[in-house]
């Protein structure tokens, strides 16, 4: 750290920060970026402070759709700031006090060496006498993400992505200026009322939006990408524009936005959601998306999987749907094991007795008899995937207890969500636990150690489809919000328990697909589901953005071959995953020889490079997909070669063209691998770094090797 009049200076070799401190101790952040840059003017009044709060009874300074400009943000003052190391991490604290109120803001700047990303969380604390009711605390505050060059602001582009059931990670750009408008001319104003605003709501994260967004400029490339850590719907990022350069705000649940209130008694305290941020100066979108792959693999809890990549069956997908047996699964696993697949996942429907509802029912997760005959039960079914040199795993939605479950009656009322006194029932007949009662955690704790610790599952499928809304109240005068708040921290801490107690567990991370799509998740669960989508046809957009999301070694991708496919069909739904996690599903006994050996071929493609995907980061040559392009692209670089999915779908020309600037210059082969009876045809132009290729039929894909020859 190096300091001057009136500034501190923090970062490594990757990233660095300055901080201004004002005469009358006000600090603001004024830079983020590349060591040895030029720096802006760092003028105290110019960005924003660097924490935001909003307090009963102390607002803001200008009305708008914004969390800035709050007046407690305004008073905060430097008492003081302190530079440690973590292992690789680098550390900055920087402590600010309110003397009206009492109030302690402690900003923990962290960014790990060597990567261009700053992870931040604020701790509040009440130093004074009074309880103060907290309404807002934003987890990072940066003004300086343009300059005081007008013509930066006129060049940056909003990114976020919008995501839904089946149609996820898709993402958006547009001009900044369309929602923070120049208000230069005749009469100055340097801020408006409105600024961009994306927020989450309820128990799914990322219902609606993905928990991301971003900022670039469209002539230099210099790309800001931002994600709030957290697992529930309370958060909530704004954009904009104050004193003529672009800023961004980023908080958990707020009540604006999700009715969150918070008191804080004398001397306690609360700590914000954790966000990242990060940087690239000249690189675009790809770049950044790059540096928050690093990131994220850095951040995540280690596990075996993360390096071994095995290849799973699910039995969901375009094949039982919710309806195992004994019969019918027997097969199947015969099939997998011939096809290559290293798990086994009986997925829902195994709880529940054929000919019945199970959804009002489930709770007890104890196998249907009807499901399972004879004196084995299950246990056949699980024993012959061992056999089979395969692992078993099952599917839960722990959250759930179905109305009619024995569960929801020798449980405590307090161990569910409750508003006004009521259980919440939602998603036609479910309730929704509280994981912060031991109750609820103690009768999940015993179904996960009779599955794994007494059956020998080595999977667990964690899924969640029922949004219960606003939150639950523990007790009279709670904020529903805060209560979800709550249990969301108690789940995080629920799954680090599983994980300490069984460590080689493989736990997948699905909502209605990609609905929990988020990093404090996948910072600790091993895979993420990205999609319930069931057309191989649209499931390429989704396949080829996850990882802007999700690190390809995590990016769960379906490939679910049918009897009725052509050849190009079952290739399309097979090249949709090799690239990330194989999540084979589909009627596999029911193939044709020729469809079989493409499938077989597949998984062969996918265990010979799978080594290499721990190690890659994603780009995408044709830019980010949007939902209806009839080609797409997604490349992962490692630092000895790329690889190349490619998705021409019904509508397309037969040739496109692809951008790979980062092989500019040089000698390279593409080899196909996948499928090998593909009728591809490359063309290398190594002086504009292009890739000319054409597919000659629609649909189709292929999975291409780039190597620099020597």
């Amino acid at each position: 750290m190096t300091e001057g009049p009136g500034t501190i200076r923090w970062g490594h070799q990757a990233l660095e920060v300055e901080i201004a401190l004002g005469a009358d101790g006000t600090a603001r952040l004024v830079r983020i970026g590349a060591p040895g840059e030029a720096v802006g003017d760092p003028r105290p009044e110019a960005p924003l402070p660097l924490v935001e709060v909003m307090v009963a009874g102390h607002g803001r300074s200008w009305s708008g759709r914004h969390l800035v400009n709050t007046n407690i943000g305004a008073r905060l003052r430097h008492r003081s700031h302190c530079v440690t190391r973590d292992g690789d991490w680098h550390v900055l604290t920087v402590e600010l006090t309110d003397s009206e109120t009492g109030l302690t803001a402690e900003a923990v700047y962290r960014s790990p060496d060597g990567l261009p990303v700053l992870r931040s969380e604020v701790v509040v604390r009440n130093e004074g006498a009074s309880t103060l009711h907290l309404e807002s605390v934003s987890s990072l505050v940066t003004g300086c993400l343009t300059g005081g060059d007008p013509a930066e602001l006129d060049a940056a582009d909003l990114l976020w992505a919008e995501n839904d059931w089946m149609a996820e990670f898709r993402w958006q750009r547009r001009p900044l200026r369309e929602t923070s408008p120049d208000f230069g001319g005749r009469f100055h104003l340097s801020r408006g009322r409105e600024t961009h605003v994306l927020a989450g709501q309820g128990v799914w994260s990322s219902c609606g939006h993905l928990p991301m967004g971003g900022l670039t400029d469209r002539r230099s490339g210099r790309t800001w990408l931002w994600q709030i850590e957290h697992n529930g719907g309370g958060w909530r990022w704004e954009c904009g524009q104050r004193d003529g350069t672009a800023y961004a705000a980023l908080f958990g649940p707020n009540d604006a936005n999700h009715g969150w209130r918070q008191p804080l008694e004398p001397g306690a305290e609360f700590r914000t959601v954790p966000v990242a941020l990060a940087f690239c100066p000249d690189g675009g979108p790809d770049e950044a998306f790059a540096a928050l792959t690093r990131y994220r693999r850095v951040t995540r809890r280690p596990h075996r999987d993360h390096r071994h990549l095995p290849v799973i069956f699910n039995d969901y997908m375009n094949c039982l749907m919710g309806d195992p047996t004994t019969a019918k699964l027997l097969p199947l696993i015969d099939a997998a094991a011939e096809a290559g697949a290293e798990y086994f996942v009986i997925d829902a429907g195994w709880y529940g007795e054929e000919g019945d509802s199970w959804w009002p029912t489930v709770g007890a997760w104890e196998p249907a008899a009807s499901r399972f005959p004879g004196p084995r039960g299950i246990h056949e079914v699980l024993d012959r995937i061992r056999e089979s040199g395969m692992v078993p795993g099952l599917w839960l939605e722990p959250e759930g207890i179905g109305v009619s479950s024995p569960v929801a009656k020798s449980l405590p009322e307090e161990a569910f969500f409750r508003r006004d006194g009521q259980r919440v029932v939602e998603g036609g007949g479910r309730y929704h636990l509280d994981l912060r009662h031991p109750a609820a955690r103690d009768h999940l704790d015993q179904v996960v150690d009779r599955l794994v610790g007494e059956w020998g599952v080595g999977y667990l499928k964690l899924d969640h489809n029922t949004d219960p809304g606003s939150g639950t109240s523990s007790h009279p005068g709670e904020a529903p919000a805060a209560g979800l708040l709550g249990h969301n921290r108690a789940q995080l801490d629920w799954l680090d328990g599983i994980l300490d107690r069984y460590p080689d567990l493989v736990i997948e991370n699905c909502a209605s697909g990609g609905m929990r799509t988020d990093h404090a998740m996948l910072s600790r669960l091993q895979l993420l589901s990205t999609s319930d989508q069931q057309d191989l046809l649209l499931y390429a957009p989704i396949a080829a953005s996850a990882p802007t999301t999700v690190t390809p070694e995590q990016g769960a991708v379906w490939s679910y071959p049918q009897p009725e496919d052509s050849l190009d069909e079952v290739a399309f739904t097979m090249a949709n995953a090799l690239l990330g996690r194989i999540h084979l599903s589909g009627k596999l006994t029911e193939l044709r020889p020729e469809e079989r050996a493409l499938v077989h071929e597949a998984v062969a493609v996918h265990k010979s490079l799978r080594a290499d995907l721990p190690h890659a980061v994603p780009a995408w040559p044709l830019g980010l997909p949007a939902w209806d392009d009839p080609w797409i692209a997604l490349a992962l670089h490692t630092p000895a070669v790329t690889y190349l999915t490619v998705w021409r779908r019904p509508g397309a020309d037969d040739t496109t063209v692809l951008r790979l600037p980062h092989l500019r210059g040089a000698d390279v082969h593409a080899d196909l691998l996948y499928p090998s009876t593909s009728q591809a045809h490359p063309t290398w132009q190594p002086d504009t770094a292009e890739l000319t290729l054409s597919l000659p039929t629609a649909p189709s894909a292929v999975v291409l090797r780039l190597n620099e020859r020597t």
